[in-house]
C-alpha cells in the first residue's frame, strides 16, 4: 500500500515531469551542433549523471575542444526556456501529490537538474509549496546508481528510509534506492522502456500512469 509510508520521495526528470524527451532531443542539438551524433549508449550513459559529471563525460568521450562548464553552460541556455514554459507533468501526478499532501505525508525531491530548473518547473506548476525539502544530485559525491542522494532526502525529511518511498524512472536510481533500504516505486518512462523488464525485478512496485497509485 503506497499511503503506508511517512517519506515520499520523488525524482523529477521522467518521473514527475514529461521531460525526458526534451533532454534526448537536446543531446543530438548540441552534438549535432559540434559534429558529432548521440547514440543510445551515450544517452543511457549521460540520463543518471548530475550536469557536472554529464558534462564532463561528454568531453571526455567526443574530446571537446571545451571546458565541462562551457558544455553545461550551453544545455542550460537550451533547456532552462522548455522547463520555464513548456514541460508538463506527467497525467495525474498532481492528483497524486495534493491526496499525499491532504494526508499530511512529507514529500521530498531528489534530483540531477539544478537548482534553476528546479525552481522554473515547480512555479510553472505552482507545486513548490507540496515539497517539504529539495536534494540535488551535486550535493552528493556519487550517482543515483548509489544510496547516497535519497538518504540525503530521508534525513532532510526527518524521515528515516525504512518508513520512505522512492518514485524513480531509471534503472540505476531503482537499484540505487533499494541499497538504501527504501521502498521503491517504478515509474514508467519511454525513454527507458528497453529497461522496463529490469525495473520490475528491482522495483517493489511499478506503475505506467501515475493514477493507479490514487486507489492503492
Amino acid at each position: 500500500m503506497t499511503n503506508d509510508y511517512n517519506g515520499y520521495i520523488f525524482d523529477l526528470d521522467g518521473t514527475l515531469l514529461d521531460s525526458m524527451q526534451m533532454w534526448l532531443e537536446i543531446d543530438v542539438a548540441f552534438l549535432r551542433e559540434l559534429g558529432f551524433e548521440a547514440d543510445n549508449s551515450y544517452s543511457n550513459a549521460v540520463k543518471e549523471m548530475g550536469y557536472e559529471a554529464a558534462a564532463q563525460y561528454t568531453v571526455d568521450r567526443y574530446q571537446l575542444d571545451l571546458s565541462a562548464t562551457d558544455v553545461i553552460s550551453r544545455w542550460k541556455e537550451m533547456s532552462f526556456v522548455a522547463y520555464d514554459r513548456d514541460i508538463e507533468l506527467k497525467p495525474g501526478a498532481l492528483d497524486y501529490l495534493y491526496l499525499l499532501k491532504n494526508q499530511g505525508k512529507r514529500l521530498g525531491i531528489a534530483t540531477a537538474l539544478n537548482q534553476t530548473h528546479i525552481e522554473a518547473a515547480l512555479k510553472r506548476h505552482d507545486i513548490n509549496h507540496l515539497f517539504d525539502t529539495i536534494t540535488m544530485l551535486n550535493e552528493v559525491h556519487r550517482g543515483k546508481g548509489h544510496p547516497d542522494i535519497y538518504l540525503l532526502a530521508a534525513e532532510r525529511m526527518g524521515v528515516p528510509p525504512t518508513e520512505c518511498i522512492v518514485f524513480e524512472d531509471i534503472l540505476s536510481g531503482i537499484m540505487g534506492a533499494k541499497k538504501g533500504g527504501f521502498t521503491v516505486c517504478g515509474v514508467f518512462d519511454a525513454s527507458s522502456e528497453e529497461d522496463w523488464v529490469e525495473i520490475g525485478k528491482f522495483a517493489d512496485i511499478t506503475i505506467t500512469h501515475w493514477d493507479e497509485l490514487r486507489a492503492v
